[in-house]
């Protein structure tokens, strides 16, 4: 079996960045197709919530690891990482480039660094007790209780990240481990790849809100109200109510709170996001800092791939 490692470009960045027509480009350019990398866009039935690329925006090219999943189906990085990595090869053995493309940064890890996950298929009684917990307590309690075993991972995460939390404290409950000490036994296997990094960035924060707000306009007129009414009647979707774009219904569907009020939420739940996701990814040194608001994204983009590609065949 050949040991060669496969190359691998990645773009990264935050929501709204224009990740998505970026890697269709590149896709053209470099004879690729995209294997998706956002932890949302999996589930089949929520189209406009997760911003999941129309057949129009992914203008032919491919994409996989995308719209697979019913909203009630369980989901972790260890299931990510063993589809993105078949769906890797797969596009690799067709002989065309795969290109990674989201904001989830812990999945982008997991298949870069080629992270070895134990089989964990969970405990639902114990979920289901920290579910309850997390929803009358709220997030940052159950995050300071977190912080007292697993500090490191902890600190990497928002009292709004209800689904990892509970998921963290869920993991260390039933097998006595923390996912950072899983995590360190889980880099001893070398990655499969040769990895081109591309990190979309703002050296004006405020073209990316504008960009964020204008997303959100373009969500409601496409219909999330009517998806996150919808998401709301289905059974064992708790996890996934609780992302950016539904949770914040509630209170409109309570009849306590206005159209506006859920708009305004939504734009500041997914600024905070868009800061969270900008913290990661600047914190990867693999990467490469592309600035959106710089200019030509894609012939900034293309260069470091026709340069990359380069180091490769010296």
């Amino acid at each position: 079996m050949s040991t060669k490692r496969i190359p691998l470009v990645v773009v990264a960045g935050p929501t709204a960045s224009g990740k998505t027509s970026l890697a269709v480009e590149l896709c053209k350019r470099f004879n690729g197709e995209v294997i998706s990398a956002d932890s949302m866009q999996v589930y089949a039935t929520l189209q406009v919530g997760t911003a999941r690329p129309t057949e129009e925006e992914t203008a032919g090219i491919p994409h996989h690891v995308m719209g697979f999943l019913p909203p009630d189906a369980s989901y972790s990085v260890a299931l990510y990482a063993e589809v993105a990595h078949a769906a890797i090869r797969e596009v690799h053995g067709r002989g065309k480039l795969p290109v990674v493309c989201g904001g989830t940064g812990l999945y982008i890890q997991a298949v870069v660094d080629n992270l070895q996950y134990e089989d964990q298929p969970g405990d639902r009684t114990v979920r289901d007790e920290l579910n309850k917990r997390i929803a009358a307590e709220g997030g940052e309690a159950l995050l300071q209780e977190l912080a007292a075993v697993d500090p490191q991972t902890a600190a990497r995460l928002h009292p709004n990240d209800h689904g990892r939390i509970v998921r963290a404290l869920e993991i260390y409950r039933t097998t006595g481990r923390t996912i950072t000490q899983q995590n360190e036994d889980s880099r001893r296997t070398p990655s499969p790849y040769i990895p081109c990094g591309i990190r979309l960035d703002f050296r004006d924060r405020a073209v990316l809100y504008d960009r964020i707000d204008r997303r959100v306009e373009l969500m409601l007129k496409n219909g999330l109200e009517s998806e996150a009414r919808w998401l709301r009647n289905q059974p064992n979707t708790d996890t996934v109510r609780q992302a950016i774009g539904y949770k914040e219904w509630e209170p409109y569907f309570a009849g306590e709170a206005s159209l506006s009020e859920v708009t305004a939420a939504i734009r500041q739940g997914t600024r905070r996001y868009a800061k969270r996701q900008l913290s990661w990814f600047r914190h990867q040194d693999w990467m490469t800092t592309v600035y959106v608001d710089d200019g030509d994204v894609f012939a900034a983009a293309a260069k470091l791939i026709t340069d990359w590609e380069g180091a490769q065949s010296v």
